[in-house]
C-alpha cells in the first residue's frame, strides 16, 4: 500500500459496492469499522443518487476487538436479510477487518439463508477497485447461473427472431454509464437487434440468470466485463464484441462487428445516425486543431478510445498516454508503441503531474485529477476517465459512446482549446480603451455614456502572480544540458506573454536553443534569439 492525498481507485471492497448499488435486489453486508463507512458518500454526494446504498456495515467499535466480532457479523446478516429481503446477498470484509480473519464466507454460509450468498474474497492489500467490481460481477454470475451452467448446450436461434444481446460491464458510479446505455441500445434497435439483460446496472438476481438467453454479450467495459464475458464463452458458448464504440471509427467498427456476429445484412449499417465530427474535420476551422499537442491518461478502455480519437478523428499529436489499471497496461503500453511515445503506468498522481510537466502539452485529456494538475499548469483540460466529481454526473444527456458521444466528446475536448484562445485574447486586449471597465459597450448609443460614467465601480487591485526568485548570474559552463538550464525572472515573465497553446512550444524551442548554444541561464535575449534562429 502507499499513503498518498489523492487515489485513482479505493481498495476492492468499494467496487463490490458499486456492483451491489448498480443492481436492484443485491445487498452486500462488510465487516467494517465505523470509519470505513465514507464509501457511501461516493454515491450520494458524488453520483448524487436518490437513496443509500444496498450496504449493511457491522461498524464494530475498538472495545468490540476483545469479544466475539464474528457474531457481530452474523448478527449483521440476519438482519440485513430480515430488514432488506435481498434476492441475492454478498459478504466481505473491508481493508480493515481483513486483518480480524473472522471468515466472513464461513461465517455466512453457517446461518442457513433462503437466498444466494456469495462470499467475497478481496485482498485489500494487493488489489483495487476495479479488479474488485470486476471479481465481485463474475462471483455474482457464477454463483446465479450455477444451475444452467451443467452440460448447457446452446439451442439455434427460431427463424424470424431478431437477435439479442448483453451490455456488460455498466455499474454505479461509472463514467457516463447511464447515458451510454442510451445510446448503445438505440443503435443496436436501429440495427434490429434487441438488448436481453443490462448488468450490472439496473439488473435484478433473475436478470443475471438470464444471460445465456442471449445470443452473444457486448463487453461494453472491459475493466469491469472482461472476466465474466470470457466465463460466459467457454460455458454458454456465446460470442462477444469487443469493440468499445467511443468515437466515430470505433462506432462504425463496433457496428460491423455486430451485423458479423448478429449475422445481419450489412445494409443496416445505413440505419445508423451519423455525427457531425467528421463535418467539422473537413471544415476550414479544423485546420487551428492540426497538430495540437495531448497528453492522455485515464483507466485504459477510454485511453485507448481517446488516443484513436485525438489522432485518427481531430488530427492531434498525443505526446504522451497511460493508464492506472495496472491489468490492461499491456495494451496500452502496445498502443503507446505504434503511437512512438513512452506508456506511463501508475497509480501515483505525482508521476502523472511530472510527465505532464515535463511534456508540456496543449490539451490534457484525464480524470478528475488531471483537471487540477492542468489547472495548476495552465493547460486546458478535458475529462474522459473516472474518477470524476460531482460535475461529470450531468443531469443532461451526455454519452461517452455511440455516434451522438462522439458530438459530446468533439465539444468536450474542443471548448477548451477555443474558448482558451478566447481568453487570451480578452487579456491582451484588456488595457485597449474599449475594453476597459469603464467604457461604455459598443453597441449601446451615446446615452449610455454619461449614464454609464456617473455610476461608480468598485477598483480591482491587479493581482501579481507570484515570481520566481531572482536568479544570480554565473560562469558559464562550456556546454548545457536541459536539467541545468535556468529561467531568469524577466525571461519567464516574458514568456507568459506568448498566447498558451504555443507557450510550450515557445519554452521548448528556447531551451534546445539554449543547449545548442551552451547556455544555462535564459534571458530574454535568449528568448528572442532562439524565435529569430527557428523563424528562419
Amino acid at each position: 500500500m502507499q499513503l498518498t492525498v489523492w487515489t485513482y481507485e479505493g481498495p476492492p471492497h468499494v467496487g463490490a459496492i458499486r456492483i451491489a448499488t448498480a443492481m436492484t435486489d443485491v445487498h452486500y453486508v462488510l465487516h467494517a469499522p465505523q470509519g470505513d463507512t465514507y464509501a457511501d458518500l461516493l454515491f450520494t454526494m458524488i453520483e448524487r443518487r436518490d437513496q443509500r446504498t444496498p450496504v449493511t456495515y457491522t461498524t464494530f467499535q475498538a472495545r468490540d476487538l476483545g469479544g466475539d466480532t464474528a457474531e457481530i457479523f452474523q448478527s449483521a446478516c440476519r438482519d440485513a436479510h430480515q430488514r432488506f429481503q435481498p434476492a441475492a446477498m454478498l459478504v466481505g470484509a473491508s481493508c480493515t477487518a481483513e486483518l480480524l480473519q473472522d471468515n466472513p464466507a464461513g461465517l455466512a454460509t453457517a446461518l442457513n439463508l433462503p437466498i444466494p450468498v456469495v462470499p467475497l474474497e478481496l485482498p485489500s492489500y494487493q488489489k483495487k477497485e476495479n479488479w474488485g467490481a470486476s471479481e465481485t460481477f463474475y462471483r455474482l454470475a457464477r454463483a446465479l447461473l450455477a444451475g444452467r451452467a451443467q452440460g448447457y448446450v446452446r439451442p439455434e436461434r427460431a427463424a424470424g427472431t431478431r437477435p439479442s444481446c448483453n451490455l456488460l460491464g455498466p455499474t454505479a458510479l461509472g463514467f457516463r454509464h447511464r447515458d451510454d446505455i442510451t445510446e448503445v441500445t438505440r443503435l443496436l434497435a436501429a440495427l434490429g437487434v434487441d438488448v436481453n439483460v443490462v448488468a450490472p446496472l439496473g439488473a435484478s438476481a433473475a436478470d443475471l440468470a438470464r444471460l445465456p438467453d442471449a445470443d452473444f454479450n457486448i463487453s461494453l467495459y472491459p475493466e469491469i466485463a472482461d472476466v465474466t464475458v470470457r466465463w460466459l464463452e467457454r460455458t454458454f458458448r456465446q460470442s462477444t464484441v469487443r469493440i468499445v464504440p467511443i468515437g466515430v471509427g470505433a462506432t462504425t467498427d463496433f457496428i460491423a462487428e455486430v451485423i458479423k456476429v448478429a449475422g445481419l445484412d450489412p445494409a443496416v449499417a445505413e440505419r445508423a445516425i451519423p455525427s457531425r465530427l467528421p463535418w467539422y474535420s473537413r471544415s476550414v476551422d479544423s485546420t487551428y486543431l492540426t497538430g495540437k499537442r495531448v497528453f492522455i491518461f485515464g483507466d485504459a478502455t477510454h485511453v485507448i478510445a481517446a488516443a484513436r480519437i485525438a489522432t485518427e478523428e481531430m488530427g492531434f499529436t498525443v505526446v504522451g498516454i497511460g493508464t492506472y489499471t495496472r491489468e490492461f497496461a499491456r495494451e496500452v503500453r502496445e498502443l503507446a508503441g505504434k503511437l512512438g511515445v513512452e506508456a506511463l503506468i501508475s497509480e501515483d498522481y505525482l508521476e502523472v503531474e511530472a510527465r505532464i510537466a515535463e511534456l508540456q502539452p496543449e490539451l490534457v485529456l484525464g480524470t478528475q485529477m488531471e483537471r487540477h494538475i492542468a489547472k495548476r499548469l495552465r493547460i486546458g483540460c478535458a475529462v474522459i476517465s473516472a474518477p470524476v466529481h460531482v460535475q461529470d454526473f450531468p443531469a443532461r444527456y451526455a454519452p461517452q459512446m455511440g455516434f451522438e458521444g462522439a458530438n459530446v466528446i468533439f465539444d468536450t475536448w474542443i471548448h477548451p482549446l477555443m474558448m482558451g484562445l478566447e481568453e487570451h485574447l480578452i487579456g491582451m486586449f484588456r488595457g485597449d480603451f474599449e475594453f476597459s471597465d469603464s467604457a461604455t459597450p459598443s453597441h449601446l448609443g451615446a446615452g449610455h455614456g454619461s449614464h454609464m460614467a456617473t455610476q461608480t465601480s468598485p477598483v480591482v487591485p491587479d493581482i501579481a502572480m507570484p515570481e520566481p526568485a531572482p536568479v544570480a548570474a554565473a560562469t558559464m559552463p562550456p556546454a548545457a544540458t536541459g536539467a541545468s538550464i535556468i529561467w531568469a525572472n524577466e525571461a519567464e515573465l516574458e514568456l507568459k506573454k506568448i498566447p498558451f497553446f504555443v507557450r510550450g512550444k515557445a519554452r521548448r524551442n528556447t531551451e534546445r536553443f539554449a543547449i545548442l548554444q551552451g547556455l544555462e541561464l535564459i534571458t530574454v535575449d535568449t528568448l528572442y534569439d532562439a524565435k529569430a534562429h527557428f523563424g528562419r
